[in-house]
C-alpha cells in the first residue's frame, strides 16, 4: 500500500529524516519503509537537480550508512532512487556523516550530493537520512521541499548492477592523517610513543583506531567497542550518556591509556577522557577546544547553545581573551549562526553544542567528531614534547557545585508551542516582578540570573516539553533554585510540575 502524504511528512526530524525502520518495540509502528526510503532519496534527487541546475541523470550521488540493523534494506532503496533516475549512483558503505559530506569536497570523489542512512544515537529500532550538498547539510526548509518531492514521486527501482563501490572511510582516513602529520611536523608516525584508546560503541567510528591512530603508530590496546553492531549491546553511542562515558573511562583508566575519544553512532560528536579518568565532555569539551583554537584566532567569538555555564563563559572571555555567544539549542543553529558572524566580518571558527556537536569555519563548517578528536590529538603530542598534560589547557576553568535539568510535560495542548511561548512570557513577567535579573540578550527561553547559580527555562526543539536547566555554585542550590522556578510555574494547568518533587 503505497504510504499518505501525512505519513512521508511526518519523516521530517528538523534538518534531517527520521524514522521507525524496524519492528520490535511496542507502539514504535514502523514508518521509515523500504518505499519510504526510495521516495525519499528521489525526493532529494528533485531538490539538488533543481539547486544545481543539472539534468538528474547528470548527477553523481554517494550512498553511506552507520551500523544500524537496518541500514543494508534502506540502503539498497535508495540506491534503487539513484540508478532508477539515470544518475551515477555511489555505495560507499559503512561510513560517518562528516565523511559523506567530504565525498563531495574531495577532487578524487567529486560528488554533486551524498546521502548518509544513520539516526545517529536513537535506539535500534529508528533510522533515518542526512543530505548534504556542496553547501553543507540542509537545513529544515530543505527537507520539507525533499519530503514534498517524495509525495510527488512514486517507488521506483532501477538496475543496482550500475551502482559503484567507493572506499570513503579509506579515503576520508588518509585526509585525518595527513591532517595530523602536517599539523606535528610531517613525521611518518607522529602519535608514536602515545596510548590512546576509543569506544566506537558499535557504531561507525571504529575506523578512527584502525585507519588512523594505529597508522599513525599509536598504541590502542584497550579499545572498546569497535565492532560495528546495531543492536548496540554494550551502551548507548553517545558521549552524553553517562553509562558511555563510564565505558570510555574505564577503557582509560584499565589500559592506562593517556588519552580515551568515544564517538556517536555516525562520528559527527565526541567526547574525550585524560589519562586521570576526568571527562573532558560538554562545557569541558567546549573550553578545550576553544583553548586549542585562542592562539590562532585571538580575541574571537565561540558560538555555543543556550545551556553552558557562567564559568564556561567565564574562562573563555577572563582567560582565553575570547568572546562568547551563548545561542540556540540545535547544532545547525549555532553552526547558521556561526556562517552567519564570518560572513558579516565577525571571526568565529568555532561553533559547539554540549551535546558534542562542533564545527570549525577551518573545516567546512562541518560538525565532524572525528575531527575534533585530530585537534586534540594534535594538542596532546605538542603538550607531551612540553612535558604537560592535555589537562592543562582547561585548567583554571571553573566547574558549578550542582547541575540539573527537568523536562517539564505540555499535556493536553495541540498547538503546544503557542502555549509554551505564553508559559514563557509570563515567566518573564513573575521574575521581574519579583526583581529577578534575566539575562540579556537570550536567543532562546528564559534565563534566570541569580546570586548562586542560574536557571533556563526554554521550549524544546521538536516535543511538547519545556526543558530546565538549573546550576549553583553552591552544594545544595539546585534544589533552591529549582524551587524558585516551580513557584515561577503555578497556575499553569496544562504543565507537568511533578517532575520537581
Amino acid at each position: 500500500m503505497a504510504l499518505s502524504e501525512k505519513t512521508i511528512m511526518k519523516l521530517q526530524n528538523g534538518s534531517d529524516v527520521r524514522g521507525v525502520a524496524v519492528e520490535g518495540v511496542a507502539d514504535e509502528p514502523v514508518n521509515l519503509t523500504e518505499e519510504a526510503a526510495n521516495r525519499v532519496a528521489a525526493g532529494f534527487l528533485d531538490f539538488l537537480s533543481h539547486k544545481l541546475g543539472k539534468k538528474k541523470s547528470e548527477l553523481s550521488i554517494a550512498v553511506g550508512h552507520d551500523s544500524r540493523v537496518s541500514a543494508k534494506a534502506l540502503k539498497k532503496a535508495v540506491l534503487g532512487a539513484v540508478t532508477a533516475a539515470g544518475a551515477r549512483a555511489f555505495d560507499c558503505g559503512m561510513a560517518s556523516t562528516p565523511a559523506m559530506f567530504m565525498s563531495i569536497v574531495f577532487e578524487e570523489t567529486k560528488m554533486d550530493g551524498s546521502i548518509m542512512i544513520t539516526a545517529s544515537h536513537l535506539p535500534y529500532n529508528r533510522n533515518g537520512m542526512k543530505f548534504f550538498t556542496k553547501d553543507g547539510g540542509t537545513e529544515k526548509g530543505d527537507i520539507i521541499e525533499i519530503l514534498k518531492g517524495a509525495v510527488r514521486n512514486p517507488e521506483l527501482r532501477g538496475d543496482l548492477s550500475k551502482v559503484e563501490k567507493l572506499e570513503l572511510i579509506d579515503l576520508y582516513s588518509v585526509h585525518l592523517c595527513n591532517k595530523i602529520r602536517e599539523e606535528l611536523g610531517g613525521q611518518e608516525k607522529p602519535l608514536s610513543g602515545m596510548h590512546i584508546v576509543v569506544d566506537a560503541g558499535n557504531g561507525a567510528g571504529g575506523f578512527f583506531a584502525t585507519k588512523v591512530l594505529d597508522v599513525l603508530g599509536a598504541d590502542t590496546s584497550g579499545s572498546v567497542f569497535l565492532e560495528p553492531d546495531g543492536m548496540f549491546p554494550n551502551h548507548i553511542p553517545n558521549p552524553e550518556n553517562k553509562q558511555a562515558m563510564e565505558a570510555i573511562r574505564k577503557a582509560v583508566l584499565d589500559s592506562k591509556a593517556d588519552l580515551g575519544l568515544i564517538f556517536d553512532t555516525d562520528v559527527d560528536r565526541m567526547s574525550a577522557v585524560l589519562e586521570t579518568g576526568e571527562e573532558v565532555s560538554r562545557n569541558s569539551l567546549i573550553a578545550m577546544i576553544s583553548a586549542i583554537l585562542a592562539p590562532k584566532y585571538p580575541g574571537s567569538t565561540i558560538i555555543t547553545d543556550s545551556v553552558t555555564s557562567d564559568e564556561l563563559a567565564l574562562f573563555l572571555e577572563k582567560e582565553l581573551g575570547l568572546k562568547h555567544l551563548r545561542f540556540k539549542r540545535g547544532y545547525k543553529n549555532v553552526i547558521d549562526e556561526c556562517i552567519r558572524l564570518n560572513k558579516e566580518g565577525t571571526v568565529s571558527p568555532l561553533a559547539i553544542e554540549t551535546s558534542g556537536h562542533g564545527a570549525l569555519s577551518e573545516n567546512y563548517y562541518l560538525d565532524d567528531g572525528a575531527y575534533l578528536a585530530v585537534k586534540l590529538l594534535v594538542a596532546a603530542a605538542k603538550a607531551r614534547k612540553e612535558g604537560k598534560g592535555l589537562g592543562s589547557l582547561i585548567a583554571k576553568l571553573g566547574h558549578p557545585a550542582e547541575a540539573k535539568e527537568y523536562r517539564i510535560k505540555i499535556r493536553g495542548e495541540e498547538d503546544f508551542r503557542s502555549y509554551g511561548e505564553k508559559v514563557l512570557k509570563t515567566f518573564e513577567e513573575r521574575a521581574r516582578k519579583e526583581g529577578i535579573r534575566i539575562a540579556e540578550p537570550s536567543y532562546e527561553g528564559v534565563r534566570l540570573v541569580l546570586d548562586d547559580g542560574w536557571a533556563l527555562i526554554r521550549l524544546s526543539l521538536h516535543d511538547p516539553n519545556m526543558p530546565v536547566n538549573v546550576e549553583s555554585r553552591n552544594a545544595g542550590g539546585v534544589a533552591k533554585i529549582s524551587a524558585k522556578v516551580r513557584g515561577l510555574l503555578e497556575g499553569f494547568a496544562s504543565l507537568d510540575l511533578s517532575v520537581f518533587h
